[in-house]
């Protein structure tokens, strides 16, 4: 539910705070008060193409920011989780910038976002149905989805359904399409991998040979982890070795063996401080200190002694490590940048050979499995056709009930069904595993899509070539109407939906909005007076001019508030007390 908007600097809009309510909100208005401005902002909030000429003469940027409540929605919550967009209690909080030049800022919860996770989370947030606008349900993609939920074998489940179909029962089972969609997931899986199994006995027997020679080649150098770095080292001691032994020699003379070498000076200063501690006991703990430093200058001229008697010089051991050097770094170069990357790719290698010596037997294994597959989708999208079949009728003669309310008693709505072109899966298992079968895909085996046809005489047509708004509004809130509860459970924008209507017409597209917004919020743009009486909150939208600047101003109305706007509605220009009392009533009669 979109509970805060917030727009600034977007075209007649200077600075503009809405809180809607849950249910029904209409904003009515004069024509070009600035109505179809605040539903061009939340297409902007969510993923529409902004551009700089939509700021506001004077600013050098808009910004538009809304706050979604979306406890329960499950599949976006998993959306967002995906995106790495924290969620907490207050809900989601959206906002986009647009700039000067064009482009702009987008932040989900102040965390910066990009266009493309705005057009992925807009479906999940809100629906906007404006005249001329090819929204969601014109595509034929969204009809199966409509008819699947519908029918209750959609991942919504039979709650939606039983939602839809009222009394009635639910036709399918909550996991039918999601079994579906498995099932073809691992069809998918196992062709491609007999694919690969089925490549040419001769390109097998050379990949082969391949990856033997290159197992043959690593093991050859019996090489073990972290050897290069051992020999580094050892590599830098025999390169120096008269240098280390030269520097050897000359601390251990500074040491021990000089005349003047340090421990000889510093044995004469403990027999003076020995001397000044007898005199002065201050100098005792002075005294233990010299003891302690003979002791280390001591270990340290015997390990100095030691390691330059161990020095050896040796070409030939020198040669034999950057030759085994050599052959590390070329092993390094071509399987890996280190030696344990090296082992690595040996491993891998070696599962390799298995999976090509053990190719045949696995091929055999992986097309029985194949079989087996096949058999479960022909099975799972049988029981998918049947459904889809079944509801679809039942789907026609809603629509149909609910058209005659709308204006529309003599339009006719029809679903059709057709089968898809054969695909590259289905000829894949034709080609590996003589499987004859129709097109496979992830929904199914038929293609579905509405055609439509609002007066006598004219041919159904798809939806998406009906050329009359108002018919195609009062169509998608029939549709909405009906599949609500099951697919839409989010904030459905109408702009204008009253556009040819009136009279007792206009009353029904009110009733039919009440309706639909027991289960979802509504928002609708509208001039009917009709319509606005079934509102739950009720925005007046209007301009005014000050300092030479048209601003747009909308304001919640209270109940008096309410009977002027539909008085306003009703007698146009003037109101008048007449105008008035049957605002009165029609308010009285919701």
């Amino acid at each position: 539910m979109l509970r805060y908007l917030n727009i600034a600097n977007l075209a007649v809009i200077d600075a503009l705070e809405l809180e809607f309510r849950e249910g029904l909100n209409v904003l009515s208005g004069e024509t070009g008060s600035g109505k179809s401005i605040i539903i061009d902002a939340l297409g902007l909030l969510l993923g529409e193409r902004g551009t700089a000429d939509m700021i506001r003469s004077g600013s050098d940027r808009a910004f538009i920011e809304g706050v979604f409540e979306i406890d329960g929605n499950d599949p976006l919550l998993e959306l967002l989780s995906g995106a790495g967009v924290d969620v907490d209690i207050d809900g989601l909080m959206i906002r986009r910038e647009l700039g000067g030049s064009g482009r702009g800022k987008i932040f989900i919860n102040n965390r910066s976002a990009t266009l493309s996770l705005l057009k992925e989370i807009q479906p999940h947030l809100i629906d906007i149905h404006g005249q001329g606008d090819h929204q969601s349900l014109l595509l034929p993609e969204a009809h199966l989805n409509l008819l699947d939920a519908f029918a209750g074998a959609g991942p919504i489940g039979a709650n939606g359904a039983n939602g839809a179909l009222g009394a009635t029962e639910s036709i399918g089972e909550p996991g039918d399409k999601a079994i579906l969609s498995a099932v073809y997931d691992r069809l998918l899986k196992l062709s491609r991998e007999l694919e690969e199994l089925r490549r040419s006995e001769s390109e097998r027997l050379r990949t082969l040979d391949m990856v033997n020679f290159q197992v043959a080649e690593i093991e050859q150098a019996n090489i073990t982890a972290g050897e290069d770095l051992n020999l580094e080292a050892e590599r830098k001691i025999l390169a120096n070795a008269e240098r280390l032994s030269n520097l050897c020699g000359e601390a251990y003379g500074f040491l021990y063996e000089d005349e003047t070498s340090a421990l000889t000076r510093l044995g004469s200063a403990q027999k003076r401080l020995s001397e000044l501690a007898e005199l002065d006991s201050r100098f005792a703990a002075q005294q233990e200190q010299l003891i302690t430093a003979k002791q280390i200058l001591d270990d340290t001229a015997i390990i100095l002694r030691d390691y330059s008697d161990g020095i050896e010089s040796s070409p030939e051991r020198l040669k034999t490590i950057e030759e085994r050097l050599v052959e590390l770094e070329r092993l390094k170069r071509k399987y890996g940048r280190t030696l344990d990357a090296v082992l690595a790719t040996r491993d891998e290698l070696v599962a390799h050979r298995q999976t090509l010596l053990g190719s045949e037997e696995q091929s055999v294994l992986v097309e029985r499995q194949l079989r087996e597959a096949f058999a479960g989708y022909e099975r799972a999208a049988g029981r998918m056709s049947d459904l889809r079949r079944k509801a679809a009728s039942e789907f026609e003669r809603a629509v149909g009930r609910e058209l005659g309310e709308v204006a529309l008693g003599l339009a006719r709505f029809s679903i059709c069904f057709s089968e898809p072109a054969i695909n590259q899966l289905a000829e894949r298992l034709q080609a590996l595993a003589g499987l004859a079968s129709g097109p496979l895909r992830r929904s199914g085996k038929e293609q579905v899509e509405f055609f439509f046809s609002a007066n006598p005489g004219e041919d159904l047509k798809p939806m998406n070539a009906v050329a009359s708004g108002g018919e195609l509004s009062r169509l998608m809130l029939v549709l909405k109407t009906i599949t609500a509860p099951s697919l839409f459970p989010r904030t459905l924008i109408f702009d204008e939906i009253d556009a040819g209507i009136g009279g007792k017409v206009a009353d029904a597209v009110g009733a039919r909005l009440k309706r639909l917004a027991g289960t979802n919020q509504v928002l609708c743009v509208t001039h009917q007076s009709q319509i606005a009486r079934y509102a739950e909150a009720h925005f007046q939208v209007s301009k005014e001019v000050a300092k030479g600047r048209t601003t747009t101003i909308v304001l919640e109305l209270d109940k008096d508030g309410r009977i002027e706007e539909l008085a306003r509605m009703i007698g146009g220009a003037e109101v008048t007390p007449l105008a008035r009392k049957h605002a009165r009533e029609m308010l009285k009669t919701i």
